[in-house]
């Protein structure tokens, strides 16, 4: 998989943000102004140099929960850097991230300064995506689960998806993730 070549064509999240469509953008905006990074998340990096390709669509409420923390993040650490591609456009690319069988967003890829895979996250934080599929299988609508998606989002304030994004790129064990949950 030529990563670098996904990367040129991935856009800056404000591009992708500015391209999206109208009825989209106001909540990237405006989970983007409320986006807010602790310490111990912008030293994760520690000075190394690390890209973040996210497969999202505009439309996409995970995407649009998760990524404008992570573009915090990518403002403020060192190293860090994060793009966006449209899964609908790069099917080769997102059926390599497939979710049980689906193309289920954002599929976050952490790669390093040559475009080596470290890990990706993906398509949303581990304990939130355990409770979907079990509503999901105990025969719930998904629509029924957006609500208490939000909520869950709201509260945790991109804090798990921090967490899990540093510890797939190699940043952060699952210890110290652990350890960090009640700063």
């Amino acid at each position: 998989m030529d990563f670098s070549a996904f990367w040129n064509i991935a856009l800056p999240y404000t591009d992708f943000v500015a391209a999206s469509e109208l009825k989209h953008r106001g909540l990237w905006e405006g989970l983007y102004r409320l986006a807010q990074v602790p310490g111990w998340a912008v030293a994760a990096p520690n000075g190394n140099r690390i890209k973040l390709l996210a497969i999202a669509e505009d439309w996409c409420g995970d995407a649009s929960n998760t990524l404008p923390v992570l573009a915090r993040l990518a403002e403020q650490a060192p190293g860090l850097e994060l793009r966006l591609i449209k899964r609908d456009e790069h099917p080769e690319l997102m059926d390599r991230y497939l979710t049980n069988g689906s193309r289920s967003i954002p599929i976050v890829i952490a790669l390093d300064e040559d475009f080596q895979e470290l890990g990706h996250w993906g398509p949303r934080p581990r304990a939130l995506q355990s409770w979907v599929m079990d509503q999901l299988g105990r025969g719930r609508p998904k629509g029924e689960l957006y609500p208490e998606i939000r909520k869950w989002y709201a509260r945790d304030r991109g804090e798990t998806t921090l967490r899990e994004v540093l510890e797939a790129a190699g940043r952060l064990s699952s210890a110290s993730a652990s350890e960090r949950e009640g700063e």
